[in-house]
Order: C-alpha cells, then sequence, then structure tokens
C-alpha cells in the first residue's frame, strides 16, 4: 500500500467541496489536506470558519488559492472541485508549474475525448487536446485498471454515474432490443443544481414543486452515450428536479430482444458487479430508495420484469454528493494510490 498522500482541495465552499472535505478529513491514509480559497474567503485560515460543524474534526488549513500555492505545496494529489470553465484553465496550468502532480477533477471540463464535443455541450472554450486524450474517465466499476497510473481523473457526472451503472451489464450482454430504443427518466435532489444563487432552485420554487428542465439539451447526455457505445436515435434521457436535498433516482426502461426471468437479470448483475463494494443489486422484488443511500457512496440497483419477460426496468439510485461526486472522486484517489478501494468511504 502507498505511503499516506498529500492532499490539496481547491473549490472547497460548493456542496460537493464541502461532502469532500467532510471525506477527506477522516480519510485513514491522509496526511492533512490544505484547502485553497479565491479571494473572496481572504482571511479564513480554517475551513471550520466556514463550516462550524467540522470544529473537532481535525486542523483544517485554509490559504490564498495560486496555481504556484498549490503547485509548491508539496501536495501529491489535487482535488479540483471548481467551476468547468475555472478547471480547463487551471489543470494546464498546475501540471505545467508540477509535472508530478495528480489531479482528480469534479468539474466536466476532462470528461470526453474529444474538444468538440465539451465546446458544444458546455458552450465553452474546450480543454486541450492533449489532456483529453490523456485523462481517465473516473468510474472505478468500468476503469479501475486506469487508476493507478492515470495523472489526470476526470470525475464523471452524478446522473451518468446512475445510468452508466444501471445500463452497462444489459448492453454489454447484448440483452437489449435497440430497435426500441431506451428511455433514461432521471430525478435529483437541488443540491445537484449547484450552490449558485439561482431563481429556479430557491426554496419557494423547488418546494412542493416536481418538474422537468434540460430535456435534449442536459450536458451530461455525451457522457451516457459514450460510455455506453449509445446513439443519440438509441435513447431519451430526461432530468427532474425533486424537492429533497440530494439523491439521484434514475428509472431506466428497456425492451429485451428476448423474454427473460427476473433471476436471469439478478443474475447478470451481479455477475458484472461482484467484487465492486459500491454497487448494491438488490434482490429481486426490492427496489431502491434515496434515503438509503443519502450520505453514502452506494449505487443501489433493483428490477422490475413483465409478465411475458421482455420489459424490463431498472431502477439506480445514489448519492448525487457521494457515489456522483465527492465519494466517487475518493474512490479514484484510492485507485490511484493503492489504497483500499473503500478507504475513507465506509
Amino acid at each position: 500500500m502507498s505511503a499516506p498522500a498529500r492532499v490539496a482541495v481547491v473549490g472547497v465552499t460548493g456542496y460537493a467541496g464541502f461532502e469532500l472535505a467532510r471525506l477527506l478529513l477522516r480519510h485513514p491514509h491522509i496526511e492533512r489536506p490544505v484547502f485553497y480559497l479565491r479571494e473572496s474567503h481572504a482571511g479564513v485560515r480554517c475551513l471550520t470558519d466556514l463550516f462550524p460543524q467540522l470544529c473537532g474534526w481535525g486542523d483544517a488549513p485554509c490559504r490564498p488559492l495560486s496555481v504556484e500555492a498549490v503547485a509548491t505545496s508539496g501536495a501529491e494529489v489535487v482535488f479540483l472541485s471548481t467551476p468547468h470553465e475555472a478547471s480547463a484553465e487551471m489543470v494546464p496550468q498546475l501540471l505545467a508549474a508540477n509535472p508530478r502532480l495528480r489531479i482528480v477533477d469534479l468539474s466536466g471540463a476532462f470528461r470526453f475525448r474529444r474538444p468538440e464535443t465539451f465546446a458544444q455541450w458546455y458552450k465553452l472554450a474546450p480543454p486541450e487536446a492533449s489532456l483529453l486524450a490523456e485523462a481517465v474517465y473516473g468510474l472505478p466499476e468500468l476503469y479501475a485498471e486506469a487508476l493507478p497510473t492515470a495523472r489526470l481523473v476526470g470525475n464523471p457526472g452524478c446522473y451518468p454515474t446512475s445510468v452508466i451503472l444501471g445500463l452497462r451489464p444489459l448492453l454489454r450482454a447484448g440483452w437489449a432490443d435497440m430497435t426500441r430504443g431506451i428511455v433514461c427518466d432521471c430525478k435529483s435532489g437541488v443540491t445537484g443544481a449547484g450552490k449558485e444563487p439561482k431563481r429556479e432552485t430557491h426554496f419557494v420554487e423547488v418546494n412542493e414543486n416536481f418538474r422537468a428542465y434540460g430535456l435534449f439539451t442536459h450536458r451530461h447526455t455525451p457522457e451516457i452515450s459514450e460510455h455506453l457505445g449509445l446513439a443519440d436515435a438509441n435513447f431519451v434521457f430526461s432530468t427532474h428536479l425533486l424537492p429533497v436535498d440530494r439523491g439521484i433516482l434514475a428509472t431506466l426502461y428497456v425492451w429485451l430482444d428476448s423474454p427473460r426471468k427476473l433471476a436471469e437479470v439478478e443474475t447478470l448483475y451481479r455477475a458484472a458487479y461482484a467484487g465492486r463494494p459500491f454497487v448494491r443489486i438488490l434482490p429481486a422484488g426490492t427496489l431502491p430508495e434515496l434515503r438509503h443511500v443519502a450520505h453514502t457512496n452506494f449505487c443501489d440497483i433493483g428490477f422490475a420484469l413483465d409478465s411475458e419477460g421482455r420489459r424490463l426496468v431498472v431502477l439506480s439510485c445514489l448519492d448525487n454528493l457521494g457515489k456522483g461526486a465527492a465519494g466517487q472522486a475518493v474512490q479514484n484517489l484510492n485507485g490511484m494510490r493503492g489504497y483500499p478501494e473503500t478507504a475513507g468511504l465506509l
């Protein structure tokens, strides 16, 4: 096992950033994370000044943010919980200043191979093509073997994590009837929209309400298509905002190519995720719920099958701040450093 890691965190004031801090401060293989803050938080010396709930969790020093400060800090791994455009700008600067750094980026900047994909869906200037080609898509259940040597990991989006994990075994086995298409009907808690104030996420807009958004335009769409090998014409991805703090429930509707039994489906998924500690396959007749995954790094998957054995509903459920963001980032750190996969997460 590797020695304890020296870690720097940039972007700790958002929901995912705070969740990341909470996990890192209790991680058994991290010396002491150092948190870097922008000028708007000048004068903050300890993270407990911003988050009093962390008092007693250990030293959480804060420093003014600059590329030079992070690159020369002695950190071996840097987490970026920053806006997409900030990550796209900062990653090449950090690696140029210190090529030995290893970076886990929680934004969408390094999730795609092609610069055009990022530019089209995010409406921003893309990162350097060479870094996109180098970056590992940080979904350990699919790409764990690439993590030990990765210098740059693009942490997956929350919705794609739920959909990809929910559909991958079926598609890899060739069981889906693609002539009928797949519907990915997903719902998320409000923290998935970020901490930046927006009219549509104000309490009075969300409370006692439920609405769809981003239909056919959601920027997580290409992650799903790329990592499941789906053409746009083969699936519909719809997103909805739930009046809850956290959690994602993805309901995935699939026609099977031939009749199957529910036990066959369960066996397929259990074999696909054998040895993967954060995917829990539920027994037949049990369906996942948000409250069972909240504040965890688990993805729970359950099924329902019609009497003819052709119409399958897969339900994939996770915490958008856990397995959908900060928890998965720590899982990636564990894979990069050779720590137990569950370190700091159970």
